[in-house]
């Protein structure tokens, strides 16, 4: 797997980079295939990895810097809201958005609790994504309008 460290950033906006590397984290891989496949589509995002529990994305998250990281919850070993919890605690802790099969308020309020940045169920993912991802990157001035 060949990682390079976070070091392009937005001239226009300081800390908004201009690529979005992102983790995938899911026990399911053919989700991570669709999921892959659809950021794929969008200009400014990088999928830098993918891991399959919460110890994987701990150690990923680590060693890839990713700017975000799209985490499920219910995996074997540990969960995507106990990996958050490490992950966030970090410093310069990349953002965190919850991507899960279920929309029940108790799983929202465990994400928030958590202190991930953002909660999509899987079966909106495909609507729902890009706004989430935008809100969490807002584009540079230049490319407003344009695709993430």
């Amino acid at each position: 797997m060949n990682a390079t460290p976070r070091d392009v950033m937005d001239d226009v906006q300081p800390g908004v980079p201009s690529r979005i590397r992102v983790l995938l984290v899911d026990d399911n891989p053919a989700f991570l295939d669709a999921l892959g496949r659809l950021l794929d589509e969008e200009e400014r995002v990088e999928v830098v990895g993918r891991a399959h529990s919460g110890e994987e994305a701990i150690a990923l998250a680590g060693y890839l810097a990713p700017d975000l990281i799209l985490m499920d919850i219910a995996m074997p070993g540990m969960n995507g809201l106990a990996a958050t919890v490490v992950i966030k605690a970090r410093a310069r802790a990349p953002r965190v958005v919850i991507v899960t099969v279920s929309d029940a308020p108790e799983y929202q309020e465990a994400s928030r609790g958590v202190g991930a940045d953002g909660f999509v169920t899987k079966g909106e993912v495909g609507r729902e994504l890009s706004s989430v991802v935008r809100a969490l990157f807002p584009p540079s001035s230049e490319a407003a309008g344009a695709a993430l």
